[in-house]
């Protein structure tokens, strides 16, 4: 499975393309013009406006469906939850066409809900490819997400971890920060060591 990362900047959000589906659209729409043809779905880890702010004109583009968890659906409409205002912006005002549950499997992926920086986090998980778009769970410094915006949660986010931990995961690709190759239940081990210790 071929993951092309998408970045353009530190404040927005990495984005992926795999097959058919862009995951995360924070990224400039002129980033994703040359992939258009084979986009079908962008797959959304979560609500939060450096993750979704070009989501409407990505999807025209494209003509792709949008799908978020159920849980950070209202994000995509609420400021508040979004934290567009953070930005200066305001939520895209989309409604998404696909809302996601935990399992369910979608390009290829199965979704592991792993609630804790927002209560709709998703990750993408292959279990033959052994690799992870993990939004904002967890990040290859070892790192995990913030859980002090609204619907937040520590214990969540540890519970999250302690998921993602067993999974035998080589490609680790997080929502900022660069992705490895290799050794990414390395990271994870890590962030899950670093939220026992009472870190953050």
């Amino acid at each position: 499975m071929q993951v092309e990362w998408i970045t353009n900047g530190d404040v927005w959000a990495n984005s992926y393309i795999v097959g058919n589906i862009l995951v995360d659209a924070g990224v400039m729409p002129m980033e994703i013009a040359p992939y258009k043809e084979q986009i079908e779905t962008i797959v959304l880890t979560h609500c939060h406006f450096d993750h979704t702010a070009r989501v409407k004109e990505i999807a025209h583009m494209c003509k792709a469906k949008v799908a978020i968890h159920k849980s950070d659906a209202r994000g995509l409409v609420d400021d508040s939850q979004s934290l567009s205002m953070h930005f200066g912006a305001r939520s895209p005002g989309i409604l998404p066409d696909i809302t996601l549950k935990d399992g369910d499997i979608i390009g290829g992926f199965t979704v592991i809900h792993t609630p804790g920086h927002t209560p709709g986090c998703i990750c993408l998980f292959s279990e033959k490819d052994q690799l992870l778009i993990s939004g904002d769970t967890v990040f290859t410094d070892g790192a995990f997400g913030r859980y002090d915006f609204p619907g937040g949660s520590r214990a969540e986010l540890q519970r999250s971890l302690e998921r993602l931990a067993p999974l035998a995961i080589e490609g680790l690709f997080p929502g900022h920060g660069s992705p490895v190759e290799e050794g990414g239940s390395r990271h994870i081990a890590a962030a899950l060591s670093l939220i026992k210790s009472g870190y953050g």
